[in-house]
């Protein structure tokens, strides 16, 4: 089943490649979407995709890498995006 989620990141999520490492674990799951620095200080990635690689992603987003410190990921369900062959880093 296809779903499409909104993820919004807190923490040490900005300046670390968390951007890099959310592109990379979304293609890895063959997941669409985008991922982008928010101005408060969060990091917010919009995917679309197989419910189980969604579940994936969330979790590697939950880890995050080596150098971030995830403190909290808000997940909401969200309309599908437009189908896009890639996951895109804003």
């Amino acid at each position: 089943m296809r779903v499409a989620r909104r993820f919004v990141v807190s923490g040490r999520v900005q300046g670390v490649g968390f951007r890099y490492f959310a592109a990379d674990a979304a293609r890895r799951e063959g997941l669409s979407g985008a991922v982008h620095n928010m101005e408060d200080g969060t990091v917010e990635a919009l995917a679309q995709g197989e419910a189980e690689s969604m579940d994936r992603f969330e979790r590697a987003l939950r880890r995050g890498p080596s150098r971030a410190r995830v403190e909290h990921v808000r997940v909401e369900d969200i309309e599908p995006l437009a189908t896009s062959p890639t996951f895109f880093i804003d």
